[in-house]
This record gives structure tokens, sequence and C-alpha cells, in this order.
């Protein structure tokens, strides 16, 4: 039997509050608490109007070298390394794999979605692509991905090296046990640790958001809204005492 890390994951109050802010927020909010790009680049939704908020479980593929992976793709499937990130999954958790961007091999296909899902998984994020999209979409996981293939995952040049190890995932560091912030605007990487400040910084942000859409679609001044002016701030506060969460 392979033995491979689990991860720690954070408080389940902190996947809560981070799922009511967006990627956009928190990745605006992360660049002023000192990280400067936390978006995965070049990964998209391919599940419209899907989004998650979760602990990464996280899968590292690396380029094949014929001394180190030889194993054939169905005689022993225990040896399948992709296989066993998917064991350590729990209800909430997402995937992150680095594919190395590769346009060539699926690395999960149906089966393996199903059988993530089923265990309580509720997203996927891929620095490449998965097989068996049709059916996968149906699913009802989250799929942020670079692309789809036909392939498998080892058919073409690369193979599943390492589970639960820090990757590069759309040109990013993802730690595992990160928390993914992941919908329509794409995925971003929250740093455990920043987590509870980006929380409330986060929270702040949206609510005053709240309050300037709403005068903006009044018609209010821009400049005056958005963002807060010292005079727009100041009507926020008062509103925030009576409307505020």
């Amino acid at each position: 039997m392979i033995e491979t890390p689990d991860i720690e994951r954070p408080a389940r109050d902190l996947i809560e509050g981070l799922a009511r802010i967006g990627s956009a927020t928190a990745v605006g909010e992360l660049s002023r608490l000192g990280i400067r790009d936390a978006h995965l680049r070049g990964i998209t939704s391919w599940t419209p109007g899907k989004a998650v908020v979760g602990p990464a479980l996280t899968l590292q593929f690396m380029p094949k070298r014929e001394d180190i992976y030889r194993v054939d793709e169905y005689a022993d499937p225990e040896k399948q390394l992709h296989r066993h990130v998917l064991y350590h999954t729990q209800p909430g958790d997402i995937v992150v794999v680095d594919a190395r961007g590769h346009m060539g091999s699926g690395v999960f296909g149906e089966m393996m979605l199903t059988y993530f899902k089923g265990r309580g998984g509720v997203g996927v994020v891929i620095d490449g692509c998965i097989r068996d999209y049709p059916k996968a979409k149906e699913i009802g996981l989250g799929l942020w991905l670079r692309g789809v293939t036909p392939n498998f995952h080892t058919q073409t040049d690369i193979f599943p090296f390492a589970v639960n190890v820090p990757v590069a995932c759309g040109e990013t560091l993802v730690m595992p046990g990160d928390i993914i912030v992941a919908d329509d605007d794409g995925a971003v990487v929250v740093p455990a640790a920043l987590a509870p400040e980006l929380t409330r910084k986060a929270g702040e942000h949206v609510e005053w958001e709240e309050f300037s859409r709403m005068r903006l679609a009044a018609g209010g001044d821009l400049r005056k809204y958005y963002p807060l002016s010292e005079e727009g701030r100041a009507e926020y506060e008062a509103w925030r005492r009576t409307h505020g969460s």
C-alpha cells in the first residue's frame, strides 16, 4: 500500500466566511495583505455558475522518465498515484493538480471524479486536462481546467509523482491545506495562515460594496461611492448602523 500524507484542514467557520466573498474580492484583499497574485492563471471554469471553497488536496505530476515510471496502466491499479490523492477526500475538499499545463493527459476521468464526488469532494482545479468531459460535467463537481482531452493520465509524457506536497498550479504556489476559492472568475489560493484576517477584511469589503452598489444603481456619483469618498464613507457608516450585518 502506498503511504501518502494527509492535510491539515482549516476550521469550518473560515471556509464558510470565505464562501461569502468570491474569488475577485479574495485576490484583491490578499494583495493588500502582501500576496501579490494568488490567482491560478490560465485555469478557467468548465462548470459555469458553480462556486466552491475548500481545503486543497494536492497532486504533482512530473515528466516521464523510463527508469522511474514503468507501471503498466492497468497491471496494478494501486500503483497509480493519482488514485491515492482521492483516498484522502473528506467532505468539502478540493483537489489541486500540477499537471504542468499539459494538454494531452487526462488527469481524471468520469469514474475517478464520480468516486471523489461520492466521498464529498466539491471541485477539482487542474493545471491541465480531464477526460470524459461530457459525462464529468454532469457529476456535480466544480471543474476548473486548462482543457479536456480523450487521453488517459499517463498516455503521453507526464506521470503522477507525489500527493499532498507543495505544487505549482497556474504558475502559483499551492500548499496542502491552503484554501481554494473558485467561481466563474477563476480560482484563487488563500494561504491557510492568512485566512482569518482575509475573512475579516473581505467581509467588510463585501458590506461596503453592497452599500455602494445600491447607491450606484440609483444613479449615485461614482466618485463618491466607488471607492468610498470621505463623504460616502460617512453615509455608509450611518447606513451600516441600521442595515449592516
